[in-house]
């Protein structure tokens, strides 16, 4: 069920139907109480909808809080394992290269100069151009069931990782570097698309959350493993960053053969991860039903437009939101990335030994991990994004300006605390912003990657900022990511104003149509057909955006 946007009334969104004869949409005004509405069959059904009852269950408020908590069960643990994963491969030398760096990786490999910074930066072309080529991973996951893509890179990256152990030199370290950026490219994308597919937007942050959630929580482990691992310093005539690489690198491996072969091969059952609602093995056919129904009719009186067509991908192009958001995107996620970089390095200015620096990396992880879970909670909640991501704004803002300045190594400790809790927190905001605002699935295919892109670039460009002879107070760094945390704050309330207004605009027309004898009914009817109202997506009438 949708609200109009003038809150005046409560519709059945699944009771738009099109007449035969005249191409209408007929709505029918129910009871607002879910538990005791009926609802009536989709009009635009997907490939496997067939086989799924009509018309879906009415469930009740329990029943289906119930359904929520078993999809969470079998597809969250596994996705955020192998995003955890992901994040701490990507410690060792990528998106926070502090604990190879700490363990003789600069003094082996020779890396003088900038060619550490170099070797950092080449994952993310490699990563945004592998993304754009693939025309959006959303679109193959489409296409690729995700069962197997997101298990079979997940292997691909995990043996690039460990051979990142064996490199003996600098042109190796680099060429492992941009196979690493082409291999993980598909997960990030991937998973945002895939969740987007399974919760209704009013459950999607809490997700997100939990998702991003083991990326924060890598931060503090991978810190503790490097820790542990470091003591394995020569063994095998290896250094303690090669077995760093190496063992983080076979537990990769491990995950995705997890992931990969508890589906069709039955050798674990039920199967790990699963692909879409509509053919998911866990859920019984009317629970199916329900999850396909809720999400296609959540924010529209006919349905999202589910057949790719090549406007899609224009569609996507030339939407302003889609930029808007990724640009604020950029300006939260740049932060995340610099301080993951270098926080032991910082850390390691204060004078602390490198094992005490990798340890003092744990507690602002595990802070940003519980916060990030707090705001994905809370912004489902109240329904809103932007709060949560202004907050996070201002706390990245507050710890930089904490750390450039001149005060103690308490006051720059605390600061570390409030980037990670802000730019960590303020990410899953900005994922379930543009997949709530953003409708009809292959649009949405395509505009979940290109913001992912940008943030990637931001990555890029903290990869440099922070420089060996900046040290300690990173004066360079800490003031470029200040410029971007402060970009995001002119565009964010340019865009929640723009929102606002295009929401007014929608709801005049509800209002208009509510004055006619035939009320909502006759407001459609008058205006467009089903076929319009799909084919406009998120720049239907019907459709209220986020805030």
């Amino acid at each position: 069920m949708i609200k109009s946007p003038s809150n005046e009334n409560v519709i059945d969104a699944s009771a738009g139907t099109e007449n035969e004869k005249g191409g209408q949409v007929e709505l029918i005004e129910v009871v607002e109480d879910s538990s005791s509405s009926a609802f009536p069959s989709s009009p635009s059904p997907s490939t496997n909808d067939h086989a799924l009852p009509s018309p879906p269950p009415a469930l009740t408020e329990e029943e289906e809080r119930r359904l929520w908590r078993k999809v969470d069960w079998h597809i969250m643990p596994i996705i955020t394992v192998m995003y955890l994963v992901s994040f701490v491969d990507r410690s060792n030398i990528g998106a926070s290269p502090r604990n190879a760096k700490l363990q003789g990786l600069l003094t082996q490999l020779n890396l003088t100069g900038n060619r550490y910074n170099i070797a950092l930066v080449l994952r993310r072309p490699s990563y945004c151009s592998t993304s754009a080529n693939l025309c959006s991973v959303s679109l193959v996951l489409k296409r690729c069931r995700p069962s197997r893509w997101l298990p079979g890179i997940t292997v691909v990256w995990g043996i690039t990782t460990t051979l990142m152990g064996l490199v003996k030199n600098y042109p190796q370290l680099v060429g492992t570097r941009v196979a690493l950026g082409i291999t993980e490219a598909g997960l990030a994308p991937g998973v945002f698309f895939y969740l987007s597919m399974w919760y209704p937007r009013t459950k999607l942050q809490t997700r997100m959350g939990l998702f991003w959630g083991g990326a924060t929580f890598a931060g503090a482990f991978s810190g503790l493993l490097a820790f542990v691992i470091s003591f394995m310093n020569g063994i095998r005539g290896l250094e303690g960053w090669s077995w760093i690489f190496i063992l983080e690198g076979i537990a990769t491996v491990l995950v995705g053969l997890v992931a990969f072969y508890g589906d069709d091969a039955h050798i674990i059952h039920p199967p790990v991860l699963v692909d879409f609602p509509d053919t998911a093995p866990f859920l019984t056919p009317e629970e199916r039903a329900f999850i396909v129904h809720k999400r296609r009719y959540e924010n529209s009186t006919v349905g999202e437009e589910e057949h790719f067509e090549v406007r899609h991908i224009w569609d996507a192009l030339t939407d302003w939101q889609v930029w808007c958001l990724s640009l604020i995107n950029m300006s939260v996620i740049t932060p995340v990335y610099g301080i993951s970089l270098f926080l032991p390095s910082i850390i390691n200015g204060f004078g602390f030994s490198p094992a005490i620096s990798q340890l003092l990396t744990v507690p602002p992880y595990v802070v940003g991990t519980a916060t990030v879970i707090a705001f994905g909670f809370w912004s489902d909640k109240v329904q809103r994004r932007s709060p949560f991501v202004l907050c996070g704004q201002l706390l990245c803002l507050t710890g930089f300006a904490i750390n450039v300045s001149r005060v103690g190594i308490g006051a720059k400790y605390f600061g570390t605390f409030l980037i990670v809790s802000g730019g960590y927190a303020a990410y899953p905001s900005m994922v379930a912003w543009i997949s709530t605002n953003v409708a009809g699935q292959y649009k949405r295919a395509v505009a979940i990657p290109i913001q992912v892109i940008f943030g990637n670039s931001g990555g890029a460009i903290a990869s440099n900022v922070y420089r060996v002879q900046d040290a300690p107070r990173y004066v360079l760094g800490h003031g470029i990511e200040m410029m971007f945390v402060g970009i995001g704050l002119v565009l964010l309330p340019i865009t929640v104003f723009a929102y606002s207004r295009l929401n007014a605009r929608k709801a005049a027309v509800w209002r208009d149509a509510t004055a006619t004898a035939h009320g909502e009914k006759g407001a459609l009817q008058s205006k467009y057909t089903p076929e319009q109202l799909r084919r406009m997506g998120d720049r239907a009438p019907d459709f209220k955006y986020m805030l």
